[in-house]
């Protein structure tokens, strides 16, 4: 089976999708400063979180174009 993520991080990374659309990419490690310095995430493990999925779901975009 895979990871169940909480609605806090599906919502967070999909309005941090569409206000800054373009600059998120695949690479788990540029999405983690971006998500650093675009949201106010107070831990390093929900910005992990928050970060795989937003590049799971640019992963998913990616395949569909």
């Amino acid at each position: 089976m895979g990871n169940i993520r909480t609605s806090f991080v599906k919502r967070i990374s999909k309005e941090l999708i569409e206000v800054h659309r373009g600059k998120f990419t695949t690479s788990f490690d540029e999405n983690k400063k971006l998500v650093a310095e675009h949201s106010t995430v107070s831990t390093k493990h929900l910005r992990n979180k928050i970060t795989g999925y937003v590049t799971r779901l640019m992963s998913q975009r990616e395949k569909q174009y």
